[in-house]
């Protein structure tokens, strides 16, 4: 790579923050900057990708969808393969390791990995994504026009830093 890593977590930040503006869906707008970013696109993960967004399914329970982005495509990098299931090498607890460094750069930045946490750190209040008064609510409160972009960018900003140490 001939580009500085500032201006690769700063190339995945800008990617992650127009993906999620422009097409909506977390967990894919993130795997798609950070593997974009660093060349290292894989559709079946972007794809396995498609039900995490929202916090799981849209509801707003789990995690947040761009947090699980950046722990598939660091997975995708550096986790365990099938054909070494019994990982004796441990490689599993190296990728714990990276998915841990992300999910606090979340705990740090916004209290929480949970999306509905997040949610009410950046806009005042959780939303229900399947209720159609709540996402025009969601979508008033910036939702999809700044508040989850940044938040999308960031993930993809924090992972291609991670992934630039490997």
């Amino acid at each position: 790579m001939d580009k500085s890593k500032e201006e690769l977590m700063q190339k995945a930040y800008e990617l992650g923050f127009d993906y999620e503006k422009e097409y909506m869906g977390c967990c894919q707008c993130a795997i798609a900057a950070i593997q974009e970013t660093m060349g290292m696109e894989n559709d079946a993960v972007f794809k396995a990708g498609t039900g995490l967004a929202g916090g799981v399914g849209g509801t707003g329970a789990g995690p947040c969808g761009a947090l699980t982005g950046g722990i598939m495509v660091i997975g995708s990098r550096i986790g365990r393969d099938r054909k070494n299931f019994k990982d004796p090498e441990r490689i599993r607890w190296q990728t714990y390791e990276l998915a841990k460094r992300l999910h606090e750069r979340f705990v740090e930045e916004y209290g929480s990995g949970n999306c509905r946490d997040i949610q009410k750190r950046i806009m005042g209040r959780s939303f229900n994504l399947w209720d159609p008064s709540d996402m025009q609510a969601f979508e008033k409160a910036g939702g999809h026009s700044d508040k989850c972009p940044s938040v999308v960018g960031n993930a993809a900003r924090w992972t291609v830093d991670i992934l630039s140490e490997l």
